[in-house]
């Protein structure tokens, strides 16, 4: 069983088939798609899914907290089922592939404190942009 089906199942989230299959697909590291992937690749497993259910379904996911919903590039929102394990984000500017990185140290700590205008900091988001190697190969030529 996925990591992520056994949280939800933890939660006592009703597992029908629909959902299941959503949480199949989400499954996994480097998982960042968009809902109309999720769909893509849902009815590939359960040909009758509606769009409007993996809508409300990932919809569901993020309310938990069991799924995050990135905006990394201003296109459409991406869905990330390590919802539950601290990392931050590396995107290729060129093609949009992301990947989880776990940077070293405390991203709180990076900010001063004359920095802070005297907010209680409670949490950091990083997102590190670059090109992935066949992006930046691609353009080497």
């Amino acid at each position: 069983m996925s990591d992520l089906l056994e949280r939800l199942r933890g939660r006592g989230w009703r597992m029908t088939s629909q959902r299941r299959v959503v949480a199949e697909v989400l499954d996994g590291e480097h998982v960042h798609l968009t809902a109309d992937e999720v769909h893509a690749l849902a009815v590939g497993r359960l040909p009758e899914i509606s769009r409007a259910t993996v809508y409300n379904t990932l919809g569901e996911m993020v309310s938990l907290g069991e799924v995050a919903e990135l905006a990394t590039d201003g296109r459409a929102k991406r869905y990330d089922p390590n919802a539950h394990l601290a990392h931050q984000h590396l995107v290729c500017s060129g093609c949009g592939v992301i990947r989880d990185v776990h940077p070293d140290g405390d991203l709180l700590d990076a900010l001063p404190a004359d920095q802070r205008f005297g907010f209680a900091v409670s949490e950091a988001a990083v997102v590190y942009r670059g090109l992935c190697p066949a992006c930046g190969t691609a353009r080497d030529d």
